[in-house]
């Protein structure tokens, strides 16, 4: 039987009924004691409401109203904005239909069809998203996303078209077609978002999970409502009122940077303006996600072309990467810096919230998230990939611990293990890779099925009249692919490239991966006899200082240079002749910013400068955003 697995989802669901039931002493607390909420670092289970809020009684628990037929009447939260709305009468809610007591697409086909990943997809044209693979599990309809309307509330709308009537037509369709799309709840994954547009994406966005929000609340306000004119009436509570999770955050916003927390807060309250909004502990937000006072950036600030502009808007502001914060919605306020059992919306980065796991022994406070958003997916790569994965394998999973929440207003699809099929993710990247669509196709489990953008590359620029060597060697297995690179490069094409007194000198090599690089810097120093020298990601600033003078002295033959030490500090590098990219670039315009390297120096002709580009059939996306659509595919089809 399932019960006698301690691992079965029925065995730790009884046992944390079971620690419930011990620290019943603690949920006889009345709403009248004043009593501050534990922190999130103290090891103990904490009360989802806020307490010392007299109006926030929206997630409190309903035992007393159960028990006593003489309870008062729960007064109406100031949790939700727009909670006086009714539904807007445009047919079937979405929300309810997905996220419901009874959501439609929640089947046990439709589980075992994603559990199996057996989906049914088509490729269509979805507005100004452009080009899509839609896919739903095998046997579901395919309802194209096309069909479907946002149902954003009056309070939230009117901020929204009032913006809307001052921006360019492309940038309102794109807004509605976003919002459209999102109401679905499907998940989304934007395989490339432009510099241009980010800001009008994160506005529809942080509407879209401000609306999640309000109708989650609104439910509970309506739901907590008729439990009181039960129990005034000397009625049984009605058996219906299940609609909250383990815990209140319902919203998980994954960034880079605290710069980028600070845009997307900045989003966020478009849609709260003053004077019906007030935005509490904004001055310490501004003081802890922004730049100290009188600090000067030196990328707003610097001349133009000193920096490339998509650096420039990446690390601009306070790029620390360690953060975490609990923002919480009421009626007329924007709470920051909630205590995140008390909270809707948690905006952190993967690192920040990892250290909080870890330092808590558990993620109780991520096993009730139904909207996740990672933007910015580009560079979470370049930081550490392994954080992302971390908090995805924490997402969704039964709590240890109560955190004195009623399971009597539990929906029952949380109580089953199952809300990893109902949560919507939405992934924003500048360009795929293998591990972003590794993670959309393995660990997204949304049974309203998924949307996946599409986009065919043109070729980058260089400068004309480079010769262009694109070098392709043979692996049948992507997981030998990396000691077959190796073994080509150090048996074939470093030791052609050491013969020739020409190209055994002024020659980078630069290498996309961090644990390749960190291989190909041990066979230079072990087993090559020439001089070289290195800038990765942990260089200093005086090791990158001797390092570009030593390489454009001559007294270096040879510059290794990883991709993160040219993402984070994106310098110029002179002396440079020719060039070996160990793997296509994930980012296509270090590709074209290398080949124009050689030119900062006077007299170089285009026909002094070489490069070769070693890949492979696995090479497919990098090589696609280099070489264009169709010669990535004539590339390809040489060792065919």
């Amino acid at each position: 039987m399932a019960v006698d697995d301690p691992n079965s989802t029925t065995t730790r669901l009884l046992t944390l009924l079971n620690v419930s039931a011990t620290k019943a002493g603690k949920r006889k607390r009345t709403f009248e004691e004043h009593k501050p909420s534990p922190k999130l670092n103290k090891k103990r289970a904490v009360q989802i409401a806020l307490l010392d809020d007299a109006t926030e009684k929206g997630f409190q628990s309903s035992r007393e109203s159960h028990n006593k037929s003489s309870a008062p009447e729960m007064e109406q939260e100031e949790g939700a904005p727009g909670v006086e709305e009714e539904d807007s009468g445009e047919g079937l809610d979405l929300y309810e239909a997905h996220f419901g007591l009874q959501p439609i697409g929640l089947t046990d086909s439709a589980r075992k069809a994603v559990d199996t990943r057996a989906w049914s997809s088509q490729r269509i044209k979805l507005g100004k998203l452009g080009g899509v693979v839609e896919a739903v599990p095998e046997g579901a309809d395919l309802n194209s996303a096309l069909s479907a309307r946002h149902q954003i509330q009056e309070k939230l709308r009117a901020p929204l078209e009032a913006r809307q009537a001052t921006l360019p037509r492309e940038i309102v369709e794109l807004q509605k077609d976003l919002l459209n799309t999102l109401s679905s709840y499907r998940d989304l994954y934007l395989t490339r978002t432009a510099l241009e547009t980010q800001s009008s994406v994160r506005e529809a966005l942080t509407l879209h999970a401000l609306n999640h929000i309000t109708k989650k609340r609104r439910r509970v306000l309506k739901n907590n409502e008729r439990i009181s004119h039960a129990t005034k009436a000397g009625n049984p509570p009605p058996e219906d009122v299940q609609d909250q999770g383990f815990t209140r955050p319902s919203v998980l916003i994954l960034l880079p940077f605290r710069s980028f927390a600070l845009r997307w807060v900045s989003a966020l309250t478009t849609h709260t303006p003053t004077p019906d909004y007030q935005v509490e502990n904004h001055s310490r937000f501004q003081s802890e996600y922004g730049l100290p006072p009188g600090a000067v950036d030196k990328l707003e600030h610097a001349e133009p072309g000193t920096y490339p502009r998509d650096h420039i808007e990446m690390f601009k502001g306070n790029v620390d990467d360690s953060f975490r914060l609990g923002v919480k919605m009421t009626r007329k306020s924007v709470k920051l810096f909630a205590e995140f059992y008390g909270c809707d919306l948690i905006i952190a980065s993967p690192l920040g919230l990892r250290m909080s796991i870890e330092k808590e022994k558990n993620a109780d406070f991520l096993s009730s998230i139904e909207v996740l958003i990672v933007d910015q997916m580009d560079a979470l790569g370049m930081q550490n990939w392994d954080h992302v994965q971390f908090i995805f394998s924490h997402l969704n999973q039964l709590p240890k611990e109560s955190h004195d929440v009623d399971f009597s207003r539990i929906k029952p699809w949380y109580l089953d293990g199952h809300s990893a099929y109902l949560r919507q993710t939405v992934l924003l990247s500048a360009y795929e890779t293998p591990e972003s669509r590794a993670l959309f196709n393995h660990s997204l489990k949304n049974v309203a099925g998924r949307i996946r953008t599409e986009r065919r590359w043109s070729p980058v620029e260089v400068p004309e009249g480079i010769d262009q060597q694109f070098v392709q060697f043979d692996s049948s297995n992507p997981k030998d692919e990396p000691e077959r690179r190796f073994q080509y490069f150090a048996t074939q094409l470093l030791p052609a490239i050491l013969k020739s007194a020409v190209q055994s000198a002024n020659t980078v090599i630069f290498v996309p991966s961090s644990l390749d690089f960190i291989r190909v810097h041990n066979h230079f120093r072990k087993n090559i006899g020439v001089s070289f020298t290195v800038l990765s990601e942990y260089s200093s600033n005086q090791d990158i200082s001797r390092a570009r003078q030593a390489f454009f002295a001559g007294k270096s033959a040879f510059l290794l240079v990883s991709e993160r030490f040219h993402f984070f500090r994106r310098y110029k590098i002179r002396g440079i002749r020719n060039l070996i990219f160990y793997g296509p670039p994930d980012h296509p315009q270090f590709y074209t910013e290398y080949l124009s390297y050689p030119f900062l120096d006077d007299g170089v002709d285009a026909s002094d400068v070489i490069s070769r580009v070693l890949y492979s059939k696995y090479d497919w996306m990098r090589l696609e955003r280099i070489a264009g659509t169709e010669g990535a595919a004539e590339l390809i089809k040489r060792g065919s």
